[in-house]
């Protein structure tokens, strides 16, 4: 049979009992970018991309720009997403995306709940990058919680990243705190995907050992994210403070946790990346999703209606 997944998606599928439901809706992986997905890149201001830095870390990482900053196009028969932005120089995948790289790709519009993601092969353009899409999906809504752009910035304020290998106690808060967060993982081929990850505030614990644990909420099936870390443990992490810019960058392993009634996610950073004024964007409060479970009932029944 062929298949949209890779043995290590199929895997995880086999294991969380979802292989027949993850070949049902497989046929919703495109290579190409329908005219709906096109408009919905044209309004877009933030863009998180996953990738591995020079030295193979896995990283995500925030891009933002005025609307129109993304667009879709066909070059030599492929689609295309033009990006009209890059890494600030002190960004950890500032350099590997000076070349060729693989690159995996999430818009997320918060205030109307829409996601998109765009894998496959960034290269350097005079105005940012150029991503040939290997896969193009939509996500449903559920997790995301709704804000909206209050207000922009001026750009150019970024401060340096303030790296460690270990967290503060003001980034556990930030962590402990957040109701969303985006992984970027790779499979073994080295094709990169970043996704997103919503709960109400508290879904995602720290251990005393600095550990990072989370739920594994009932999504589409797909498992791109675990497939990858059935694969390879490689991991990067991006948090977001909506109000204030800020950003905090995690890279290390992740593995799942598979029990019998549900399964969490374990992540252990290698190095802490904080930067403040990350993003000119300042959004609202959060409206949490009617999906979020409650913390600490877990639940992996349901699925994306």
């Amino acid at each position: 049979m062929n298949s949209t997944y890779h043995p290590g998606e199929r895997a995880a599928q086999a294991k969380a009992g979802l292989r027949a439901e993850a070949e049902r809706i497989g046929g919703i992986v495109r290579t190409a970018v329908p005219p709906a997905a096109a408009e919905f890149l044209l309004e877009q201001s933030m863009l998180v991309i996953a990738a591995a830095d020079e030295q193979g870390r896995m990283w995500a990482s925030l891009l933002t720009g005025m609307p129109g900053f993304l667009r879709a196009g066909v070059v030599a028969d492929r689609d295309v997403v033009d990006v009209a932005a890059r890494p600030m120089p002190s960004d950890p995948l500032a350099a590997a995306l000076t070349h060729r790289a693989r690159l995996g790709a999430i818009a997320i519009d918060p205030a109307t709940r829409r996601r998109m993601r765009i894998n496959g092969v960034a290269e350097p353009t005079p105005e940012g990058l150029r991503v040939t899409a290997d896969q193009v999906y939509a996500n449903c809504p559920k997790y995301i919680q709704r804000r909206v752009v209050e207000s922009v910035s001026p750009g150019g304020a970024a401060g340096e990243a303030n790296v460690s290998d270990s967290l503060s106690p003001a980034d556990r808060r930030m962590i402990t705190e957040a109701d969303t967060f985006f992984i970027g993982t790779a499979s073994a081929t080295g094709d990169a995907d970043a996704s997103h990850r919503g709960g109400d505030p508290g879904f995602v614990r720290v251990a005393p050992d600095g550990a990072l644990t989370w739920p594994d909420y009932p999504g589409n099936a797909m498992m791109m994210t675990l497939g990858n870390l059935e694969q390879i443990p490689a991991a990067g992490l991006l948090f977001v403070d909506w109000s204030t810019g800020t950003t905090l960058q995690l890279t290390g392993a992740g593995q799942v946790e598979w029990g019998t009634s549900d399964r969490r996610l374990r992540f252990r950073p290698d190095q802490v990346r904080r930067t403040t004024l990350a993003s000119p964007l300042r959004w609202s409060a959060a409206e949490y999703s009617r999906f979020n479970p409650p913390v600490g009932a877990e639940n992996l029944t349901g699925d994306c209606r």
